[in-house]
């Protein structure tokens, strides 16, 4: 029986270090949901329409309270959906869950082998008075990461990025010294509507 490519998806969200970061995040954060716009939907809510859907299987998991992300519920979470993951599984992290991947990856081993691994504008240790990491923090890397079977390794970032500074992409790419780093000046946090690169990325796979 031929099965789907499968690949998982792990989005992004918000960790704090203290409580009262986070009460002060509610009182400041942009109410973005209010706006009315037309703008099309990003690219990670549209893999179906970029991939065709009778080749892949799209899990994009609803990692839970992403607006005060804790790692270890995260990890938690991810782990009850690793029985469903078969050999061959592409997994691709957004921003906090970039790192999350990452983090996991060291501390623990997959047991399906992983045929693609996307790191999109993923935080590493930096830390700033908007944007924390909490639990997600990087520490030691890549420790355990290479007791994981990964075929490829995509790093992306933009020059641009004022949410994840380009260096934290760069210092994935030191501990990974066999992943391809692409980084771009005009993608921002990478929010726009299309993606090419890693939809080309995932589908050149079948054309091997």
């Amino acid at each position: 029986m031929n099965h789907k490519q499968q690949i998982v998806h792990i989005g992004g969200g918000e960790a704090f270090n203290s409580y009262d970061q986070y009460i002060n995040y509610l009182q400041s954060v942009p109410l973005w949901h209010m706006e009315k716009s037309q703008e099309s939907l990003p690219w990670y809510k549209k893999y179906g329409e970029y991939l065709n859907e009778k080749k892949y299987e799209c899990i994009k998991i609803p990692m839970p309270n992403d607006s005060n992300a804790r790692y270890n519920e995260w990890k938690i979470w991810f782990e009850r959906h690793i029985p469903f993951l078969r050999d061959g599984v592409i997994l691709v992290g957004h921003s906090l869950g970039g790192i999350f991947l990452a983090k996991y990856l060291s501390h623990n081993t997959l047991l399906v082998d992983i045929e693609q691994l996307h790191l999109v504008a993923a935080p590493y240790d930096n830390e700033n008075k908007k944007e924390q990491l909490a639990d997600f923090k990087i520490t030691e890397f890549p420790n355990d990461f290479y007791e994981n079977t990964i075929s490829r390794i995509h790093i992306y970032h933009s020059k641009d990025d004022t949410v994840v500074p380009i260096s934290e992409s760069e210092k994935y790419h030191k501990a990974l010294p066999e992943s391809q780093l692409r980084i771009f000046d005009d993608r921002f946090h990478f929010l726009d509507e299309t993606f090419p690169e890693l939809f080309e990325n995932i589908r050149s796979i079948s054309d091997e």
